[in-house]
């Protein structure tokens, strides 16, 4: 029996499903569609929303309404630098070196921030003074590698080195970038009160 026998007995016994074309390919008979996404039929609340919307662009009504709200609220801007807003006690800022109320140098030279130290911007030299105690010689910091991860801070178990408040210390060149350890004492002198609040606003969760 040849392909076109079959073919034509399968078209017999299934006529709707099935049709011969010249080139001898058999296909399907649609004669029947279904709609997968059915159109609702629209109430009259949808088409008079829809002519509301596209007639009179409601939603740029809305948009100028809210731009216009703005205006008689209070600005969330403020006037800097005569203004400043709130800080919060663990502010990361610029770098300081505190001291005892006595005015004795806190740090012990234990160089925990300098190994701690991911950007290795520290560097520490110290000596052994008469009294057999450890003070830094050197304590320089290179602001320009710093990215101020408060490693430091954490790790010194004298609440030595801090980073303070400040963030107004900009400069023009980088050379004012490399405190040494005179420099980071003056910090700490001008800051004290505003670091020492810090901590204590702080401590429970250190």
């Amino acid at each position: 029996m040849g392909s076109l026998q079959m073919i034509m007995q399968v078209g017999k016994i299934a006529p709707r499903i099935t049709r011969i074309i010249p080139c001898g390919i058999t296909t399907l008979n649609r004669n029947k569609y279904y709609y997968v996404n059915e159109t609702r039929e629209q109430s009259w609340d949808d088409i008079i929303d829809s002519t509301n919307t596209h007639m009179f662009m409601l939603e740029i009504c809305r948009g100028l309404g809210i731009a216009v709200s703005h205006i008689f609220r209070e600005p969330a801007t403020i006037n800097y630098p005569f203004e400043k807003g709130p800080l919060s006690p663990r502010f990361r800022g610029e770098h300081a070196l505190r001291r005892y109320p006595s005015g004795e140098e806190r740090c012990i030279a234990c160089k925990l921030c300098e190994a701690i130290c991911p950007a290795q911007a520290i560097t520490i030299e110290a000596e052994e003074r008469a009294d057999g105690s450890r003070r830094t010689t050197r304590y320089d910091i290179d602001m320009s590698k710093c990215i101020y991860c408060g490693f430091c801070q954490e790790a010194c178990p004298v609440d030595a080195i801090v980073e303070g408040p400040n963030f107004e210390f900009s400069t023009e060149t980088h050379e004012e970038m490399l405190y040494n350890k005179e420099k980071l004492l003056n910090n700490g002198d001008k800051w004290e009160s505003e670091i020492a609040s810090n901590i204590h606003a702080d401590h429970l969760y250190r």
